[in-house]
Parts: C-alpha cells; sequence; structure tokens
C-alpha cells in the first residue's frame, strides 16, 4: 500500500516551468550553465542532479560549484571568456521584450534617442547570443513582452544574425524560451517563433492571445512533460525548500 509520504502531489506551474527550464540543458554535456532568475537557477541545478551529470554550474563570481553550491574549482576570468566565445556555455536569460525571430530587448522602450523607459542597457547581451547558445526565461508570457519588433536589438535573433553574415550565426542559437504558459522554440524554415509545448491546464490559444504576433502552431502540441516523484522530491526538499519558484510564478 502507498502511503502518503510516498504518493507525489501533482505539479504546480512553478514546477512545470522548471522541468521545461531544466531540459534545455539536456544533453549539453560538459557546458557552464548560466541561468538567470531563480526558476532557471533552479532547473539548471536538477537538471545537474539528474540528466545532465556533466554540465559545470557557477556562482556568477569566480567559482564552480556543485548541485548544493559547495565550491568545487576556480573559474577565473580569461577562462569564464574562452568558454564564452567558443560555444562553451548555455546562457538563460530574461527579456523585456522578444519578438518572432528572438530578437531581445532589454535596454529601453520606445526610441532609442528618447526612451518611454529606460531599462538595464545592452549589457552581454550580443556577446551571450553570438558566441553561445541562449535561451530565454520570461516568468509573465503576454503581448507587452511578445511583439512583433523588438524597441531595441539587445540580444540578436536569427533574422539579425543571418543578415550580419557567418561569423554571427557560427554559435547563434536559441534553444528555448519558456514562459509561465509553455515552451517556444524556432524549429521553422524562416526561423520565425513555434509554439513547442503547453504547460498542463493551458491551450494554444492561450497562449497566442497573450503573443503580438502570429505564432507557427503545431496540428498537436505537446504538453510538457510531468516531473518524476524524485524530481519533485529534489525541488521541493533539496533544491527549493523555501518555495522561492512559488514567488516567481503563481497559479493563474
Amino acid at each position: 500500500m502507498t502511503t502518503k509520504a510516498t504518493t507525489p502531489r501533482t505539479a504546480t506551474r512553478a514546477e512545470h516551468c522548471v522541468i521545461a527550464c531544466a531540459e534545455a540543458w539536456r544533453d549539453n554535456g560538459e557546458v557552464l550553465a548560466s541561468p538567470m532568475g531563480a526558476i532557471p537557477a533552479i532547473g539548471a541545478r536538477l537538471a545537474k542532479r539528474t540528466f545532465s551529470p556533466d554540465l559545470l554550474l557557477t556562482d556568477g563570481e569566480a567559482l564552480l560549484v556543485g548541485p548544493d553550491g559547495a565550491p568545487e574549482g576556480w573559474l577565473p576570468y580569461r577562462q569564464h571568456l574562452a568558454m564564452v566565445t567558443g560555444g562553451r556555455r548555455h546562457v538563460m536569460m530574461g527579456a523585456s521584450q522578444i519578438d518572432r525571430f528572438g530578437n531581445q530587448n532589454i535596454s529601453c522602450i520606445g526610441d532609442w534617442w528618447q526612451p518611454a523607459r529606460q531599462l538595464l542597457g545592452v549589457r552581454g547581451a550580443p556577446v551571450n547570443t553570438l558566441n553561445n547558445p541562449t535561451s530565454y526565461w520570461i516568468p509573465r508570457h503576454s503581448t507587452r513582452v511578445f511583439v512583433d519588433r523588438v524597441d531595441m536589438v539587445s540580444g540578436v535573433g536569427y533574422d539579425s544574425a543571418a543578415a550580419a553574415g557567418p561569423s554571427a550565426t557560427r554559435y547563434h542559437r536559441i534553444p528555448r524560451v519558456v514562459t509561465d504558459l509553455g515552451v517556444l522554440d524556432f524549429d521553422t524554415p524562416d526561423h520565425s517563433m513555434r509554439l513547442a509545448a503547453l504547460h498542463p491546464g493551458v491551450t494554444a490559444s492561450q497562449v497566442q492571445e497573450a503573443t503580438g504576433f502570429v505564432l507557427t502552431v503545431p496540428t498537436d502540441v505537446p504538453y510538457t512533460r510531468e516531473p518524476s516523484a524524485e524530481e519533485l522530491r529534489l525541488i521541493r526538499e533539496v533544491i527549493d525548500p523555501e518555495g522561492l519558484r512559488d514567488r516567481e510564478v503563481r497559479a493563474r
């Protein structure tokens, strides 16, 4: 007889987001995972503990760390840059705006010469997107974020990289965009955005309504996979016992 203690509870929306983020690093091998945000960080640590043991995790400064955050090695800045420029890092960034070809904006809203709102600035987005795989995490899927054309290109999308030529496309790749509604990718002939998966309880119509351009929607869109009982235990008891994931994504 299964006891209450061993019966897995239903996964929350935030936990499906964790799984979707973790899957971004599946089969990446020995690359540096650079997650930005609570749920991507939980996802990277989950991937390291389960199906991607060769992933390298960092404290964001100068150390390589294990799944529990304990220091495992030293990562000097020059070596970090070598990993970046050689495609040996997979970043998961945020986006204030993102368009149909994956151009990302974290710099400003409105005209660059006289913006209505100043944001972070370009930061390292061009280097990230041109030199190593870059995925995106967007905790609130809306037409304010998913726009037909970004106000300023910070992270380089597929059309911008193609226009810049072979030197820009060598390592450029956007594996996935994870949101609180589902997963999107660019697996289309023109590298425009496609609905790749829905989180349980979400419909394709809901995703399209929250997107400011027409998505490619396959006939049968799969759902984000359910976490295993062991993955739920790791998320809830080991990696994120304080429930930071639920502060970033709340059930709608």
